[in-house]
């Protein structure tokens, strides 16, 4: 859109202020709202804000920082009152001289976009977030309750929770997100809507507005969503497969009608970039304490570093689709990710992998959930890192995974992520308790 022709969407719709949102390091959504008196002048010249309020961005000796709004991401919130309509903008970060800041998460992805781009490519994303409803008690506090008792593609009754779904994938057709699924998922209370695959920057942009209305359209449900990966022992646990293609005029690089199984060496190699610098990826993709309680066997989150064709049990599989629907699905990652540090990171070092013709093992056909250790030392498959603190000790040894995320959001994630773990290791869990007092 050019600015007249925002400015009379803007007008028609009847909107009264303006959020200017962004993502920091954490992958938390922030934002700052304007009259929608002030949106001419912040899409000229941008918004001032206070960058040190936000984790991760700047020092106060640096704070002043500028919200430039990308006229691309406008939509309408389709939940504000007629007389009082909010619309909002995902933005840039700038610096008051007029620079990208370098902490800012979708300017990494930018420039990992650019990179593919030199060498031609487009990349692709469809990612599949899942999330638990649960309900809130008379406070409004969110209760680790399970509200229904569905499985996978459960056809329930009229409840709760399949309603909320309803209004969510509307409001999705609202803010014009097309939507491509939505379904029950294997655990009570859990839920999945996967929106159609686009290029990396809408995608990510398109994780953080899932993300806020799911949570929003829940609220007003009178129910609380909740994104942690394991939020119920024993039962799965909530992931966000990733699934990732790379496009070179209109045409799918990961096809190829005369190789085996019509899968292109830039398939092979883009995986086996993928799976060199996967650990430190981890870090990325699984970036909380709690992540690691959903990557755990038995509970169909991978945790074995291999490939595979159509198997669920390996970390990346290649579904079954070919043309232009090929592709490789990551299966780690979960919902906790910051989308844009994520698909950085996975598509910069997919380009590494095809640029230096790195090639994976062997994929893998059997059910690798049922090989032991030393069948799988055999098959040189590797496991992902248990914990947070391992992920973090990758990523501290791989250069070009810090590369990629630039010295300013290396430092800071650490940083944060080292407080995090400190602060686990002096917690005293209810199941010591039980495990200990007793009997010690």
């Amino acid at each position: 859109m050019t600015k007249g022709e925002l400015k009379d969407l803007v007008e028609k719709e009847g909107v009264k202020f303006v959020r200017l949102q962004v993502t920091d390091i954490n992958g938390m959504l922030k934002n700052v709202e304007i009259p929608v008196a002030r949106l001419e002048e912040s899409l000229s010249e941008g918004t001032m804000f206070d960058g040190s309020s936000i984790e991760g961005f700047a020092r106060i000796d640096e704070s002043d920082m500028l919200l430039k709004p990308d006229m691309d991401t406008f939509t309408v919130l389709p939940w504000t009152v007629e007389k009082g309509k909010v619309a909002r903008f995902i933005c840039d970060i700038l610096t008051p001289e007029g620079n990208h800041f370098e902490g800012d998460p979708r300017y990494v992805l930018k420039k990992v976009i650019n990179q593919l781009n030199e060498y031609g490519y487009e990349g692709y994303c469809g990612p599949e977030p899942e999330f638990f409803l649960l309900p809130r008690d008379e406070k409004s506090n969110p209760v680790l309750e399970l509200v229904d008792d569905g499985g996978y593609f459960d056809l329930l009754p009229i409840d709760l929770g399949e309603e909320t779904r309803k209004y969510i994938v509307e409001a999705f057709g609202d803010m014009r997100i097309n939507v491509e699924a939505s379904h029950h998922e294997v655990a009570p209370s859990q839920h999945e809507i996967d929106f159609e695959y686009d290029k990396l920057l809408r995608t990510a942009d398109n994780i953080q507005t899932f993300k806020l209305v799911v949570k929003t359209v829940a609220l007003l449900r009178g129910l609380h969503a909740t994104f942690m990966p394991k939020p119920f022992a024993n039962i799965n646990g909530s992931g966000m497969h990733t699934h990732l293609s790379l496009f070179n005029n209109g045409e799918n690089i990961f096809y190829d009608k005369n190789a085996e199984r019509e899968l292109s060496d830039e398939l092979k190699y883009f995986i086996g970039g993928i799976i060199k610098h996967i650990k430190a990826i981890t870090a990325i993709a699984n970036p909380t304490i709690n992540s690691y309680k959903r990557l755990v066997p038995g509970f169909e989150a991978p945790t074995n570093i291999a490939w595979s064709v159509s198997n669920r049990s390996a970390l990346i599989r290649v579904p079954s689709t070919r043309g232009k629907g090929t592709r490789a699905e990551l299966r780690s990652p979960d919902p906790t990710a910051n989308p844009y540090l994520l698909l950085a990171v996975v598509f910069a070092s997919g380009l590494e992998g095809i640029k230096n013709k790195i090639v994976p093992e062997e994929p893998v056909i059997e059910n690798i959930y049922k090989l032991n250790e030393k069948e799988k030392v055999h098959r040189g498959i590797d496991n992902l890192p248990d914990s947070l603190e391992k992920s973090i000790l990758a990523l501290k040894e791989d250069k070009f995974i810090q590369q990629v995320l630039g010295k300013h959001i290396i430092r800071s994630f650490i940083a944060i992520k080292e407080q995090e773990i400190l602060e686990y290791k002096t917690q005293v869990t209810d199941w010591e308790i039980k495990k200990y007092l007793k009997y010690f």
